[in-house]
């Protein structure tokens, strides 16, 4: 049987009238497509809201209770959606991943999904119901909830596809997949469409409309998926790839900021230690971003790094172990600000005209990295929009 999975974010389910509102557009759509899977999202801003409380309690609250915690908002969600379709005569049921055993691997808030059993699924849509399923969560071997890292529903709802065979749409609060913020430019550009691996990196890189895990999926599996407005009518945004593709010629196909990273710089560091001290911080589950390191005098280096803010407090004492605090540079306020295009692949100068521009800005760049597809350079936070203003009309985003 064909199967729709939908996913609803936190934005398009902030409130009972936005949940009304959504499911009567799955009663509409199940007269078309039968089958309908839900991944929901925690309302609004409650997983922020439940991060604060935690934080009231303990500086560093346990991560498995706030596993916990966390995963009762998309439980809420859940149930509030099925009972709207229910009282519109839609049968419904929900679904906890402790109920349809989400089996997840890894640490606690950044787990990752092994399997899932969709049996419970199947049967439930051959009884005629919609099955709106928890995102964001799972359950380890040990039994207890684990979740999936910011963003994680979307992880969840490919994860589902692709167990189920079927076709996957995120729904959210914007209309598509734009070359760039639009918040941030506006005149952006929406995409009609955009290749795997363009939108991977963008998603690793701060775009924010898409969960970068969910890509690596969907890429893996072939699973195509929509991205669109939640209660609208504009078209969206397909990610796909493949000979059908009929993407603009163009060199850069997005731009995205971060400014959700730290970096860490540390002086006279002995270059043997480089190994031990990356070892060190992949063993608390920290994920190293962009890498700078001198060339050795007498053996001594400077390197520098950028980690999450969420990971800064575990990171400094694993440095700290390693050079005195003289030696040690952190850096706040930074922004990751990173090209991204097909098209620089057969391109030359691409590079080269961004420092230029960046230059003629007099924006400072602090650390750079790159691939066939992307340029990415750590910049100052005060010097974002005007570096998004100049590179984004330049390559006519």
């Amino acid at each position: 049987m064909s199967i729709i999975v939908q996913k609803y974010g936190g934005s398009s389910v902030s409130n009972t009238d936005k949940i009304k509102t959504i499911a009567q557009n799955i009663i509409t759509r199940k007269e078309r497509d039968p089958n309908i899977v839900v991944v929901v999202s925690a309302m609004g801003d409650t997983t922020d809201d439940y991060i604060k409380l935690a934080k009231d309690i303990s500086d560093s609250p346990d991560k498995r209770e706030l596993d916990v915690l966390m995963s009762t908002g998309e439980m809420i969600a859940a149930s509030l959606l099925s009972m709207a379709l229910k009282a519109n005569g839609c049968d419904s049921v929900s679904y906890s991943a402790y109920q349809l055993d989400i089996s997840t691997s890894g640490s606690h808030g950044k787990s990752q999904i092994d399997d899932i059993d969709v049996k419970r699924i199947e049967k439930s849509l051959e009884e005629g119901k919609v099955v709106i399923v928890t995102g964001f969560q799972g359950v380890n071997d040990e039994g207890d909830i684990t979740t999936l890292g910011r963003g994680g529903s979307d992880t969840s709802a490919v994860a589902l596809a692709v167990k189920l065979g079927g076709m996957c749409e995120i729904y959210t609060d914007v209309d598509g997949i734009y070359s760039t913020d639009p918040r941030k430019y506006t005149t952006a550009k929406k995409l009609e469409e955009i290749e795997y691996e363009e939108m991977l990196e963008l998603a690793s890189l701060g775009a924010q409309v898409m969960h970068s895990r969910s890509i690596e999926l969907a890429q893996k599996y072939g699973i195509e998926i929509y991205v669109g407005l939640s209660c609208g009518q504009e078209k969206g945004t397909y990610i796909r790839g493949g000979k059908d593709m009929k993407l603009e010629e163009r060199v850069i196909t997005g731009l995205a900021t971060s400014d959700d990273d730290i970096s860490v710089t540390i002086k006279d560091f002995e270059s043997s230690n480089i190994a031990s001290l990356f070892e060190d911080i992949a063993n608390k589950g920290i994920s190293v971003d962009m890498i700078s390191q001198t060339a050795p005098i007498e053996k001594n280096i400077s390197v520098s790094f950028t980690v999450p803010k969420e990971d800064m407090k575990e990171c400094k004492g694993i440095v700290s172990k390693y050079a005195p605090k003289e030696n040690i540079v952190i850096d706040e306020e930074i922004t990751k600000f990173s090209l991204v295009g097909l098209g620089m692949k057969n391109t030359y100068g691409v590079a080269s005209k961004v420092f230029k521009i960046f230059n003629e800005n007099n924006i400072g760049i602090k650390l750079i990295t790159t691939s066939e597809i992307r340029i990415t350079c750590a910049i100052n936070s005060s010097e974002k929009q005007i570096a998004i203003e100049k590179i984004a009309r330049e390559f006519n985003l």
